[in-house]
């Protein structure tokens, strides 16, 4: 947890005043069901205790201004006249989200933001949701905005394919407005409909962070969605009702797999297969049998690894030394890929000897090192402070 008198410290200094409000929205780790949410598919996310902190005040011009204390820098543009900052893409996220707060009607003035956190950035992890989710509820604090939390995870979603251009789906904005602590969320990507899954007390998520910029994530990233698109046009001459790869069974893609070029048909098997997985896996851990879930989780990742082509080789070193570590049922790339990070599950009482052993193959493996975060499932986005404790 983010020291709240710290926050509020450093945004007196920055803006010689006292904040108004100060909220945290999580970053988040997927347990399994990875680039199926643009595919209207099926997630199993968890919120992590990695957080992302925006302090605010009014202002009574239309001017917002934000301090990143985390880059060292600065931002303040007009909300009558936001554009898109080519040279700095945290900027973006802000930006953006004023921008569709505005678009979806809602009346906001203008604010001093001071941002922090401690959610790595291009690690896999979401701190681009965080912020934006962050951001987006302080405002609505500030404001007195009533923005149920689906919308918000909507609105926030939409600033970062409209305006910050990178084509996301749903789940990590989701997650960051609904998380629930101590449990994982099972959220379906085409109509939104979610329930949580408690998470068995003897387990627990371990996320390695490589080190490893994700430098080809974005780009990829909305190659394989365009992928994706393909592969439903291709299935859509032989059944119209197929919108998205959310629609094909197992079988029914084994017996039309061959319609398909090569790219497109690996693709779209992992698209399939990852959303058998989720249904399977959440129905395994709510069963109490962790070690299935563990298996669903390694075949993820060799499916990521082969069909989806997202993982490197460091990563797939990682993965196999977590795999041969002590105390773990299942380990696997999370996030968009090309870097980033992985998630086990792990036995709680073998945690330690599970890091310990798994770092020193991997550095054996690669000459690399890795930092562990040892995550406990967190409520979603919050307030932690308010002047005014009628804003909700």
């Amino acid at each position: 947890m983010l020291d709240r008198s710290l926050v509020h410290a450093e945004f007196v200094r920055q803006f010689g005043d006292v904040p108004q409000v100060i909220v945290q929205a999580p970053g988040r780790v997927n347990l399994i069901g990875e680039h199926t949410d643009y595919n209207e598919g099926f997630v199993f996310p968890v919120a992590i205790d990695l957080a992302t902190v925006v302090a605010a005040r009014p202002r009574a011009d239309r001017l917002i201004r934000v301090r990143a204390h985390d880059y060292g820098e600065d931002d303040q543009f007009l909300l009558d006249d936001i554009t898109h900052d080519p040279t700095r893409l945290w900027c973006n996220y802000v930006r953006g989200v004023c921008h569709a707060l505005l678009m979806a009607g809602h009346q906001i003035g203008g604010a001093d933001l001071l941002i922090t956190g401690n959610v790595p950035r291009g690690a896999g992890l979401s701190s681009s949701a965080s912020l934006e989710v962050a951001t987006g509820y302080g405002l609505q604090v500030l404001n007195r905005l009533n923005i149920r939390g689906e919308a918000l995870a909507l609105l926030a979603q939409g600033a970062e394919c409209q305006f910050v251009g990178m084509q996301c789906g749903i789940m990590d904005q989701f997650i960051a407005t609904l998380g629930r602590r101590d449990h994982a969320l099972l959220i379906d990507c085409r109509d939104l409909r979610y329930h949580t899954v408690p998470l068995p007390t003897a387990i627990r998520v371990v996320v390695a962070d490589s080190h490893i910029a994700r430098t080809l994530a974005s780009s990829a990233y909305n190659q394989r969605r365009a992928e994706c698109e393909r592969a439903v046009a291709a299935f859509r001459r032989y059944d119209p009702g197929i919108t998205a790869l959310r629609d094909v069974t197992p079988d029914w893609f084994a017996a039309h797999a061959a319609v398909l070029p090569d790219v497109e048909r690996a693709r779209a098997r992992h698209v399939i297969s990852e959303n058998d997985r989720v249904v399977r896996g959440v129905a395994a851990l709510e069963a109490g049998d962790v070690r299935q879930f563990g298996r669903l989780m390694n075949q993820s990742h060799i499916s990521m690894r082969d069909d989806y082509q997202i993982s490197t080789a460091e990563i797939d070193a990682l993965v196999a030394a977590a795999q041969q570590a002590p105390g773990c049922l299942g380990s696997r790339l999370t996030g968009a890929g090309f870097g980033g990070c992985t998630v086990s599950l792990v036995e709680a009482d073998a945690v330690d000897a599970f890091c310990a052993a798994a770092a020193a193959a991997y550095h054996v493996a690669t000459g690399r090192t890795v930092t562990w975060h040892v995550c406990h499932a967190s409520d979603g986005v919050g307030l932690l402070s308010s002047a005014d404790h009628s804003a909700t």
